[in-house]
């Protein structure tokens, strides 16, 4: 909205850093286009001060606030509740705060389906590999497993971190294939061509770190394999340039900000998500489309 008035309800974004982000100008321009007297603000807030930050947003009677890196895992034990599926994923990424509780929810889950479905990619029987074992991740391979896919190997620097995430998703799951490994030439080498689909959770390539890619240099990406990032500034990062390059077919991470996105708008205001304003403010406030370095 153009004014913020002592009666405009508040919600934002508890990240470091969160300049990146685009949710505000997504959720801003979906409550224009409602006429809600709402507002969406960035909290940057460090990891030392999670603590602090949570305690500010009651103080401040703020409704909601969406959560990203670095604090969806941490901010799981400062809830009141946590949905079913936010508590199996050990993630949250977005808060309600009704009558000074927390609730936590994981919209990442739905949005990440919504996302791959609006690729028209059906994850269901297909042979997964998730890059990364942080929060994103947790709700990918969630989603994964709920999907029926074949099987899903994590790829993570740390590969016990990976071993974690199996850890607390496999007694809901399981039927489920679930694998882990070191994220490295090798092991990745190794692995390369039993892949129907792979997707980076990571951080690497996002802005300003354009360059950076997630995979391995000198392990060439397969034609017939899908490759997602769940990144959205740049919109094609360096692992999806690859993967261009190599003839296969790339979904970006804007889908995935949105659906998860339109899921907790829906949760803080009780309307429908206008969807495709919110996609086309994001568009419009993308100014990392492309890297800049061929």
């Amino acid at each position: 909205m153009e004014t913020v008035r002592g009666s405009t309800s508040l919600v934002g974004l508890l990240g470091w850093p969160v300049s990146h982000s685009l949710s505000p100008n997504m959720h801003n321009a979906a409550f224009n286009q409602l006429g809600l007297d709402w507002a969406y603000v960035p909290f940057p807030v460090r990891p030392t001060d999670l603590s602090k930050a949570l305690k500010g947003l009651i103080a401040l009677n703020i409704v909601g606030v969406n959560v990203t890196i670095p604090h969806k895992q941490a901010v799981m034990r400062y809830m009141d509740e946590v949905s079913k599926s936010a508590q199996t994923v050990g993630a949250v990424n977005t808060v309600y705060i009704k009558e000074g509780k927390f609730i936590g929810h994981n919209t990442d889950i739905t949005g990440f389906l919504s996302a791959l479905i609006e690729a028209d990619c059906q994850p269901k029987g297909l042979r997964v590999a998730v890059l990364g074992a942080g929060g994103a991740a947790r709700a990918a391979v969630f989603a994964l497993a709920w999907s029926e896919v074949d099987s899903v190997v994590i790829l993570n620097r740390t590969a016990e971190r990976a071993a974690f995430l199996i850890d607390d998703l496999i007694d809901v799951f399981p039927d489920s294939s679930l694998y882990f490994g070191p994220l490295t030439e090798p092991s990745v080498a190794a692995l390369k061509d039993s892949f129907d689909l792979v997707i980076n959770t990571t951080s690497v390539g996002m802005y300003p770190h354009v360059d950076d890619c997630p995979w391995p240099e000198n392990i060439p990406m397969q034609a017939n394999t899908v490759y997602c990032d769940l990144i959205y500034n740049p919109l094609e990062t360096a692992f999806l340039s690859r993967a261009k390059a190599a003839g296969a077919k790339t979904i970006d991470g804007l889908g995935m900000l949105i659906h998860q996105g339109a899921v907790a708008f829906e949760l803080w205001t009780g309307k429908t998500a206008p969807v495709k304003i919110m996609r086309h403010a994001c568009l419009a406030g993308l100014p990392h489309k492309r890297r800049h370095k061929p």
